[in-house]
């Protein structure tokens, strides 16, 4: 058995049937059903899997073709998770979890995870604020030239913050308003960098991502296009269930 077995993620019985895929390290992902879920998973040939870019795209790979051949509803699990045996999966997340794994999967059954990341050009985003503020840009154009104090400085400063921190909620308040209504549930994550200023999940009936796609489009339309938006609309659902307990 190697180092054990890497797990990729859990489905309601009876599961994903004679899947023909490799998992990490091409290994054969496998089935293994422990009443009433089955686990997807691979003989791990390492005893710790890098987070590298390669291992996480292998591991979504896994779940996003089960997902292609039909099998929607799945937990996924966190990367990196392996085990000695089957029967730590029972007395760590079966008996203690089982439950909570069950309430999950009504909660998951015909719903989706999309995602929308926003991106912006701050320094050109400036330049269009001192457009629309003609006041503040000839202020600010006075001063160019001449030696400034500290508090003008300051002042100048925290204005133009300030309007660029509304201009930014603006656009996120817009996006909220007209995705939030087709969700069953949605999570804000942290930017991962500082020229994201959005990044949400949505869980969202499968039917609906038509709609949901649309409505993004109407998005980068009304901001006439000076928003890189980045939109994922198939993806397993990690903001909405994934599982921890594991170690």
């Amino acid at each position: 058995m190697g180092y054990g077995l890497y797990l990729y993620g859990i489905f309601p019985a009876p599961g994903p049937q004679d899947l023909s895929l490799l998992g990490l390290d091409q290994q054969p992902v496998l089935s293994h059903g422990i009443e009433p879920f089955v686990f997807l998973y691979s003989e791990a040939q390492q005893e710790r899997y890098l987070a590298s870019r390669r291992h996480l795209l292998g591991h979504e790979k896994v779940l996003e073709q089960a997902m292609q051949a039909g099998y929607r509803t799945l937990l996924p699990l966190q990367f990196g998770l392996i085990i000695e045996d089957w029967q730590t999966v029972i007395q760590q997340l079966i008996l203690p979890h089982g439950q909570s794994l069950s309430e999950l999967f009504v909660k998951l059954d015909g719903q989706r995870e999309v995602g929308v990341k926003l991106f912006w050009d701050r320094d050109q985003e400036l330049q269009t604020l001192l457009q629309e503020n003609p006041n503040l840009k000839a202020e600010r154009d006075q001063l160019l030239d001449q030696p400034l104090s500290m508090d003008q400085v300051i002042s100048i400063g925290q204005t133009l913050e300030k309007l660029l921190q509304n201009r930014q909620q603006t656009i996120i308040d817009a996006f909220a308003t007209a995705l939030n209504p087709l969700a069953v549930e949605t999570v804000e994550n942290d930017p991962l960098t500082d020229a994201m200023i959005y990044n949400a999940a949505y869980l969202i009936p499968w039917e609906l991502e038509s709609e949901f796609s649309d409505r993004v489009e109407a998005l980068d339309q009304q901001f006439e296009q000076r928003l890189r938006i980045r939109y994922n609309n198939f993806t397993a659902p990690y903001n909405f269930a994934q599982l921890t307990q594991l170690r």
